[in-house]
């Protein structure tokens, strides 16, 4: 019998449960390297590099991948990046196998990681508007953001469980039966490319052209602009104090690990449920109501009431909402610009948005630590200049200095958000920018069709 390839929406849930599977995989990888590097170099910097050598690729590359994005077959695009990130894992297993891998080889494989990952949000972004109705929109990106915290979750545990049997080498192994699935999926499912708009047509020509498009394009939409500006605004608030949540727990508990890797799950947990009430539920019909108010209880609920000076309860709570209502706003947010932008653009589009939001991100965490070390902790030590004054909100002593940052950043978030309603253009942006309407059923491969004969199989 013929078995026609999975579309629409039951196909982008097959992909999403594809790119779970792969992320769980990537998630105890990680895991298990990081004990690896710990046990080889005792240094906390080694770590830090690994990270830093897979973000730096990310977010240079993104204007260009972007470009590619919207040349090249999407579908292609999502393989391509679920497998570089395989390979490079590939590599560091034999290295580790033939007992040749050094840390060096870590920040490499990093960099080429990082480098396919440049291309793999904005595809996968781009290609939910052609695959899903835009009713739809809001779910599909719930569904989409719930992959990452459940890896985040499950990946570590399962990783810490099975790495006494199987060993570094056989958690490796997973991985790459993990990635190969969900390649597996996107070679089944059908996924439109999307049809030729005026925007497409003015973005075009040369390759740098193109990757520049992305910011004309914003540039010219002031409404766009200017909710872009305050996520740059709320990313840098929130990433300055969050840099300090694993130094401030440590030094107000002692170094209690335990309470640390409570705090990060409950995080993780929120972001989950966050995910899965956006895939239920699809945000608030007034999208916009769901990015700002998203803004305000995150800075409110999560990143103020995680300088209290009430231990775990706080804490957790405080990463608990943080990152359930991150997903709330991220999709609801992500569902306007789907909305807003051109179907065949949205790659240079969408890339653009992320660098803008990321770029603040490292600047954030340079200035961070040495506030916290030089400013904020003398100050709210037992004594300090500011004791006397905020001792009451944020108590005294070793991390008080660095809960004060959060209160203080996160009455800064609350600020922002809220200057979202102040703002008409921000306020606005769904009424005075015009949807893009894209029909996925349009063209789905249909019945007796050409494309419907490629888009089939034959089984027995």
């Amino acid at each position: 019998m013929n078995l026609r390839r999975p579309t629409g929406m039951f196909a982008f849930t097959l992909v999403v449960i594809g790119q779970i599977i792969s992320l769980m995989g990537s998630s105890m990888t990680i895991f298990a390297l990081s004990i690896w590097a710990w046990q080889e170099t005792g240094q906390a910097t080694a770590l830090a590099l690994v990270a830093f050598f897979g973000f730096g690729p990310t977010v240079l590359l993104s204007p260009i991948a972007g470009a590619l994005v919207d040349r090249w077959d999407r579908k292609l695009v999502m393989m391509l990046s679920d497998l570089g990130a395989g390979l490079a894992t590939i590599g560091i297993l034999f290295l580790f196998i033939s007992d040749d891998l050094q840390i060096w080889h870590l920040y490499v494989a990093n960099g080429i990681a990082g480098a396919f990952q440049a291309f793999q949000w904005p595809a996968y972004s781009a290609a939910i508007t052609t695959m899903v109705p835009k009713e739809q929109y809001g779910r599909a990106n719930g569904m989409m953001s719930i992959a990452q915290p459940a890896s985040n979750i499950f990946g570590p545990l399962l990783a810490a469980g099975l790495i006494g049997v199987i060993g570094i080498d056989g958690i490796m192994w997973i991985d790459i039966v993990s990635f190969s699935a969900a390649i597996g999926v996107l070679l089944w499912v059908f996924i439109p490319n999307p049809e030729r708009t005026e925007e497409g047509q003015e973005g075009s020509g040369s390759l740098w052209k193109e990757s520049l498009y992305g910011f004309r394009y914003i540039l010219q939409r002031p409404p766009l602009f200017w909710l872009q500006m305050i996520f740059f605004f709320l990313n840098f608030t929130g990433s300055i104090s969050f840099v300090l949540v694993t130094p401030m727990v440590l030094a107000r508990t002692g170094n209690n690990e335990i309470i640390l890797g409570t705090v990060m799950s409950l995080g993780s947990i929120g972001g989950l449920l966050g995910g899965l009430a956006m895939s239920a539920w699809g945000g608030p019909k007034r999208r916009i109501h769901g990015v700002l108010l998203g803004m305000l209880f995150s800075s409110l609920l999560g990143q103020m009431a995680m300088g209290l000076p009430f231990g775990l309860w706080a804490w957790g709570f405080g990463s608990f909402m943080t990152f359930f209502m991150i997903m709330i706003l991220n999709g609801s947010n992500q569902a306007i610009w789907q909305s807003k932008v051109a179907p065949d653009v949205q790659g240079r589009v969408f890339a653009v948005r992320r660098l803008i939001a990321q770029a603040v991100g490292p600047i954030a965490m340079l200035l961070g630590g040495p506030a916290a070390d030089a400013i904020f902790e003398p100050a709210m030590a037992e004594g300090g200049s500011l004791a006397g004054t905020f001792g009451w909100l944020v108590g005294t002593g070793p991390g008080a200095g660095m809960g004060l940052m959060f209160v203080l950043f996160g009455g800064l978030g609350v600020l922002i958000s809220l200057s979202g309603y102040v703002v008409p253009i921000v306020r606005n942006v769904e009424d005075v920018l015009p949807d893009h309407d894209y029909d996925p059923a349009a063209v789905a491969p249909q019945e007796g069709s050409e494309e419907a004969a490629l888009a089939s199989e034959g089984v027995s």
